[in-house]
């Protein structure tokens, strides 16, 4: 009797236990702060103990459903209207309730690609220090979700983020993305409802990261089998953990070796260092290689806070001014831009001194960069640039600090990998409703560009089969203008690609362009005019966002009447010349970066090139033209052919009719 009783309340704890450790879990995207999509069904769907029935409460109306087999759920709830706040109630018959507060109803957009979405706020604050001084819009939340990789197949969900439905303000905004943050704003002022931005991206990816491996068994088959040869956990963690140690045991050796108090010091010793000229110097060299510049500060600016901007340097380095460290970044890409304190800067001479780290390639400045210390109450902008200003000067003293063997190398780098960011945070993401997609990416595929169009053609299928949603629109962001070898340091002649060249760069422009164009869900946001010749990283961002937003314009909200950049419908060969028709008006006057193609398909410079009406008139090429192209450079500076609008044509290339 005494057993039985035992066994009784063993049993009662045991269901006790049981019921209390049931939990209904939803995926990280619903959390409080959420924005949920307009004009769509709502599906709303997680994971519970197999067939658990669970309750949906919303907006006073209470939905039901029981999870399957495998424990999972869902429920669609009905098309709603932009509104809110709401609260969302989600109970399992043997949990308890979770509540989701502050949900608005709006326009959901995910952004997605490399680093150009990466590009944080902070990165081009000096570009717009009042508009984002002012950032504060609670009915436009973001969300980013947080990098990670899987060679194993999907996940059903993405790992908890730091970034969860914020408000946009400039603290929130601060290491999120600018185009995100300012398409959001764009958006919300111009439509007046809730606008959530999903940002999903991580720099330096290849697209093939980004497709599912559905996809490109049949056509690419090789490429899925890359990623079976890192499913052994063992040895990409073996891998890993070598590559960090290594990098661990380089630093300390190049620390140890290298005199960095001493080179530091306001007071070392440098009239027998070389002197060399920042616009003409590259050194190859592995290790440690420090730079020193004296700068005379007058009585006005002693003492007073200041900001050091170094352009762009590489690889990475560490800044002093008079012996103190004032900054350092770890790789090549930020700009260098060291804020001074007060009392820092004395009368007289003061010392820059910069600690280059070197791992591979060449050390060298990158030119066309802001080099000088600014004042004043206005130095955090660069848009315009501060008034009060003193230029560094072009030399510098130089020497070697430490020489050192290259840095041996285990990463494996799983994320540019074919199907990895498929799997780990884009499959996970479906089916949460939205409105749109935003693809920026395409700068790692500039060295294979053949493929590319196929590749996006794939991306764009295989997103929309597990959204279940063939009409899903894209924008496709066209690569910008930009030419790394420009930031070799070396000095190049100014027209130095004049004459035609077969650029990687327009080539990949081109398969974004015709992958648009096959695509009637996808529009191209041109944007060859607002790039930097040397950096990859434009920080015109919000110009960027505002050409997402017209593509959106047309494809969401079916607003015919917006004129996008200009296209050639047309082409006819007359005599000398070629007349190509665009689908609009265009500024008039003279026409520059056309080319055409001979009958060994070789392209020669269109001598003189006219706009007048929706008309390009191409004059004076003494041969047969087999095809004509537009702005096919890596930085088609000079490229001019733009709306009445202002917005600029795409580069292409057309085959003419025989």
């Amino acid at each position: 009797m005494i057993i039985k009783k035992l066994l009784i309340v063993l049993l009662a704890i045991i269901c006790v236990s049981s019921t209390a450790n049931a939990e209904v879990r939803l995926p990280q995207l619903f959390q409080s702060g959420m924005i949920m999509q307009r004009g769509k069904p709502i599906p709303v769907w997680g994971w519970a103990e197999k067939g658990e029935q669970v309750t949906i409460t919303f907006q006073k109306k209470t939905y039901t459903t029981t999870a399957d087999d495998q424990g999972r759920w869902r429920i669609d709830l009905p098309k709603m209207k932009a509104g809110g706040p709401y609260v969302l109630v989600v109970k399992g018959e043997r949990s308890e309730a979770k509540e989701i507060t502050d949900i608005l109803i709006g326009d959901v957009w995910l952004l997605s690609g490399q680093s150009n979405i990466d590009v944080t706020i902070e990165r081009v604050y000096p570009q717009y220090v009042n508009e984002i001084d002012q950032f504060n819009i609670d009915h436009v939340r973001l969300f980013r979700v947080q990098n990670e990789t899987s060679t194993h197949g999907v996940k059903d969900d993405i790992r908890q983020t730091n970034i969860n439905w914020k408000p946009l303000t400039k603290q929130n905004a601060w290491l999120f993305s600018a185009v995100g943050s300012f398409l959001g704003k764009h958006l919300f002022e111009k439509n007046k409802v809730p606008q959530g931005i999903i940002v999903n991206s991580w720099g330096g990816t290849p697209i093939e990261a980004w497709i599912s491996a559905d996809s490109l068994q049949k056509d690419y088959p090789m490429l899925v089998k890359r990623v079976t040869l890192y499913q052994n956990d063992n040895y990409v963690k073996a891998q890993m953990q070598a590559n960090s140690a290594a990098s661990r045991q380089w630093n300390e050796m190049l620390n140890k070796e290298d005199r960095v108090e001493a080179y530091a010091a306001s007071s070392c010793q440098d009239d027998d260092w070389l002197t060399i000229n920042q616009d003409n110097w590259s050194l190859r060299h592995t290790g440690s290689v420090w730079l020193r510049q004296h700068i005379n500060i007058n009585k006005v600016h002693a003492g007073k806070p200041a900001r050091l901007l170094l352009g762009t340097l590489y690889d990475q380095d560490v800044t002093y001014l008079n012996g103190q460290q004032i900054g350092s970044t770890g790789y090549q890409y930020p700009p260098r831009r060291y804020d001074i304190p007060e009392g820092l800067l004395k009368e007289g001479d003061n010392v820059i001194a910069i600690r280059f780290i070197n791992k591979n390639g060449a050390v060298h400045f990158i030119p066309q960069k802001p080099y000088m210390l600014c004042f004043g109450d206005d130095r955090l902008s660069q848009n315009p640039m501060p008034k009060d200003v003193i230029p560094l000067g072009k030399e510098w003293k130089m020497h070697i600090g430490a020489v050192m063997p290259p840095c041996p190398s285990g990463d494996v780098s799983l994320q540019n990998l074919p199907t990895t960011l498929y799997n780990a945070v884009l499959h996970p993401l479906a089916p949460y409703a939205i409105s749109g997609v935003v693809w920026y990416q395409g700068e790692s595929n500039t060295g294979n560009p053949a493929p590319y169009a196929d590749y996006l053609k794939k991306l764009m299928g295989s997103w929309r089969d597990r959204w279940q949603d063939q009409q899903m629109p894209f924008c496709i962001v066209q690569l910008a203008n930009y030419d790394g070898r420009q930031q070799t340091g070396m000095p190049r002649p100014i027209a130095y690609q004049a004459e035609p060249v077969n650029s990687g760069w327009a080539q990949l422009r081109e398969a974004q362009r015709t992958a648009a164009k096959a695509d009637p869900y996808a529009e191209l946001a041109v944007i060859n005019d607002l790039g930097e010749t040397v950096d990859i990283h434009p920080l015109r961002k919000k110009e960027v966002a505002e050409r997402i937003a017209l593509c959106f314009d047309r494809l969401v909200y079916n607003n015919k009447k917006v004129k996008l950049s200009p296209e050639v419908i047309d082409v006819k060969v007359t005599g000398d010349n070629i007349q190509l028709t665009l689908d609009q008006p265009i500024q008039e006057g003279d026409l520059y970066t056309f080319e055409v193609a001979d009958t060994n398909h070789v392209f020669h410079n269109v001598p003189m090139a006219k706009g007048m009406g929706n008309v390009i008139t191409l004059l004076n090429f003494a041969f047969t033209p087999t095809a004509v192209r537009y702005a096919w450079k890596d930085d088609p500076k000079e490229a001019n052919v733009r709306s009445l609008t202002g917005l600029p044509m795409s580069s292409f290339e057309l085959k003419l009719k025989e």
